[in-house]
């Protein structure tokens, strides 16, 4: 059984980086990807509802318009359980502690290191049993 991992990211490459690594993954239905260009995208898709099931949204923090840190702060109000790992090309600490502030999963600096992404994404509890309702 498929879920799904969006992806929110404003430049256009993130895309494609993550298609062609998660390409045998989706081939083989374990993962479908969504993407969305920025929070504002991210929160319509997500009132929209995404199919198969939503796991994980892995944000960008530096975006125009609404930022990744204000689209976590919207995510946790309105689906507190979904987990969010935030991602950055700037580790700094003053982010970090703000991601961990807003209820951050996880936080990952680019350039991702897409084996060690995969086996979080392997631990979250509806990755390994997607059907059960949590």
């Amino acid at each position: 059984m498929s879920v799904s991992i969006l992806v929110v990211d404003d430049e256009a490459d993130v895309a494609d980086l993550f298609r062609q690594h998660f390409r045998r993954e989706t081939r083989q239905g374990t993962y479908a990807m969504h993407f969305a260009r920025s929070g504002e995208a991210a929160l319509a898709k997500l009132t929209d509802g995404i199919e198969p099931t939503l796991i994980v949204i892995l944000s960008d923090i530096n975006m125009p318009g609404m930022d990744g840190l204000t689209l976590l702060g919207e995510i946790k109000q309105r689906f507190p359980a979904m987990p969010v790992m935030m991602v950055t090309a700037y580790g700094d600490d003053e982010r970090r502690r703000r991601a961990s502030e807003l209820g951050a999963f996880e936080f990952l600096t680019k350039p991702v290191d897409f084996d060690l992404l995969k086996q979080q994404l392997r631990q979250l509890p509806a990755a390994s049993a997607p059907e059960t309702p949590h």
